[in-house]
C-alpha cells in the first residue's frame, strides 16, 4: 500500500510530530471526507510500499525525513512551488528556501525523490500569463539538477475556493478570470520547452485537454517511481481520486480544512479561519491529525 500525506493538508509543514507519533505507534485513524466513518491505516513497514508526501514547506520536517529513511521507506516529495505574490499565498515561504530543500532531497536521497509542482496555476492581474512565464523559467533555472519532473494544472475553481478567491480579490484589490483553452494550451506549451531546456519532463495533473505536444498525463502517486527509488518491485492498480486522474491507488492520511497556509485558491479548505482554529486545536498525539471534538484555543 502507497500512503499519501497528504494532498489534502500540508502535514510535512504543519503536522510532522504527529506523522512521526504515528509512524512510532504503527498506523494512524483517518475519517472519510465523505461518509466520516474512521478506518485504520498501517503505516508498519510491512504494510507501507511508501510515501508520498506533499508540501509547500519541508522545512520542519527535514529531521523527520531522515527517520523515515533510517526506517527504511522509500518516499517521492510533490514539492509545490509557484512564488506567488502574498495576496494569493499568505504564509507560503520564500521559494529560495523550497529551491534549496529539493536540490538537498535529490542529494541526500534520490535524484528521483523530489517533483516540482507548479500548481495551480492561476491567471489574475497579480499573476497574468507573462508573469507566469517568468516566474517559470526563472524557477527551472534554479532547479535544473534537482528534479527530472515539473507538474502543471490550471486552477480549478470549486465554489468554495471561489468565495475566498473573491473575498481576497476585493480586499487586495486584484482580479482573477479562467482563460480558454486556446490560453491555457498556448501556455503549456511554452512550458514544455522551458522544462526541456533544464532537463525535466512536464507532466500535467487530472487535466489532459491541457496536455500538449512533449508533455504527459502526471501521475503524482506513481507506484514505478517509488520502485525505483526502494529497488524493488512495488505493485499498485491504477486508481485516481477524481476524473482523469492516473494516480496508483493510495490511502490519503490528511484531513481537509486543516491547512493554515492561506492559499486563497486552495481547494482543500474551504475557510481558512477554520483551518487555522483547528491547526491550533490539533493534538500530535492522537490517533487522529484532526478530531471533531477537539477543542479550539
Amino acid at each position: 500500500m502507497i500512503v499519501s500525506a497528504s494532498y489534502r493538508t500540508d502535514i510535512p509543514a504543519f503536522y510532522g510530530e504527529w506523522f512521526i507519533n504515528r509512524l512510532h505507534a504503527g498506523y494512524c485513524n483517518v475519517f472519510n471526507p465523505y461518509s466520516r466513518k474512521p478506518y485504520a491505516v498501517d503505516l508498519r513497514p510491512e504494510a507501507v510500499d511508501g510515501f508520498v508526501f506533499w508540501t509547500k514547506n519541508l522545512t520542519p520536517f527535514l529531521p523527520r525525513l531522515a527517520e523515515v529513511h533510517e526506517r527504511g521507506y522509500p518516499f517521492i516529495v510533490q514539492y509545490t512551488i509557484n512564488s506567488y505574490p502574498r495576496e494569493l499565498e499568505t504564509s507560503v515561504i520564500d521559494s529560495a528556501r523550497s529551491v534549496q530543500h529539493m536540490h538537498r532531497l535529490a542529494r541526500d536521497y534520490s535524484p528521483l525523490c523530489p517533483i516540482w509542482r507548479y500548481d495551480p496555476i492561476l491567471i489574475s492581474t497579480l499573476t497574468p500569463a507573462e508573469a507566469h512565464l517568468e516566474h517559470f523559467a526563472r524557477l527551472a533555472a534554479v532547479l535544473e539538477g534537482a528534479t527530472n519532473e515539473v507538474v502543471i494544472s490550471f486552477a480549478q475553481v470549486y465554489e468554495k475556493s471561489q468565495l475566498n478567491l473573491n473575498i481576497a480579490a476585493a480586499h487586495d484589490h486584484f482580479k482573477w478570470h479562467n482563460p480558454d483553452d486556446a490560453a491555457k494550451l498556448a501556455l503549456a506549451a511554452r512550458f514544455v520547452e522551458i522544462a526541456a531546456r533544464h532537463g525535466m519532463t512536464l507532466t500535467v495533473c487530472s487535466q489532459r485537454d491541457y496536455t500538449v505536444a512533449g508533455s504527459q498525463p502526471a501521475r503524482c502517486i506513481d507506484a514505478s517511481r517509488l520502485a525505483a527509488i526502494a529497488g524493488h518491485r512495488i505493485s499498485a492498480p491504477i486508481k485516481g481520486n477524481r476524473a482523469e486522474c492516473c494516480c496508483h491507488e493510495s490511502r490519503d492520511i490528511g484531513e481537509y480544512d486543516t491547512c493554515p497556509h492561506g492559499c486563497v485558491y486552495c481547494y482543500a479548505v474551504r475557510s481558512p479561519g477554520l483551518a487555522r482554529s483547528r491547526y491550533h486545536s490539533h493534538d500530535p498525539q492522537s490517533e487522529f491529525l484532526y478530531h471533531p471534538t477537539a477543542k479550539t484555543h
